[in-house]
């Protein structure tokens, strides 16, 4: 593992290339685009999301104390979205590694050395958790299919596996985001190029 001071520079990491630089932008195009459609449709539906969970909640505001009424079982389909936005938005922070880490080795360690097996170990273990809350996921949809009626909320009758399959499909994810993570850290350590590096030196 080489120690020249260009490597010393993780730019995945660093708090310029986490706006500046996608992931995406390092990987195999064939890996690269399908996750920058990910991506880009985890954009839309946090924004919808958002929009949406903002707008009933006025929307009930104001036909309940505005005409006396109430928005019929806005609950439990406004949870759903909730809850699609959240991990759709868990997914964005993963895919520009924006996750609160509360490793304080970051900055207690001056070695590049153990810089690079900190960040390695770090993001092996998110890539193993994040593979077992998948899992977790999976165990509690085959629990619910077990039942001869899926279980559903109690007026609308949306079923509680809708919102737990996308969760499962957020962690899958948030997983292949982490993994790609590690891929860059691991040829960065190995002194081998990064795809932005070759395309810049072909440019030139």
């Amino acid at each position: 593992m080489s120690s020249s001071p260009a490597e010393h520079t993780v730019i995945i990491e660093s708090a310029e290339n986490k706006t500046s630089q996608k992931i995406t932008d390092e990987l195999p195009v064939a890996i690269g685009y399908p996750l920058k459609a990910v991506a880009f449709v985890m954009r839309q539906i946090v924004t919808f999301a958002g929009f949406l969970m903002a707008f009933t909640f006025g929307a009930v505001v104001v036909i309940r104390y505005g005409f006396g009424g109430d928005l019929f079982a806005y609950e439990e389909w406004l949870l759903g979205i909730s809850i699609i936005g959240f991990f759709a938005g868990a997914v964005l922070a993963s895919a520009r590694n924006l996750h609160i880490n509360a490793d304080i080795l970051g900055i207690v360690i001056q070695n590049p050395r153990l810089i690079w097996w900190r960040g390695f170990v770090v993001l092996t273990v998110e890539v193993l958790v994040i593979l077992f809350l998948m899992y977790a996921c999976y165990v509690s949809l085959l629990d619910d299919f077990s039942f001869p009626r899926l279980r559903a909320t109690p007026v609308l009758r949306i079923p509680f596996v809708t919102w737990r399959i996308c969760i499962m499909v957020a962690f899958g994810f948030m997983a292949t985001f982490t993994a790609a993570y590690l891929y860059v850290h691991i040829r960065k350590g190995l002194g081998l190029p990064l795809r932005s590096e070759m395309q810049k030196g072909e440019a030139q």
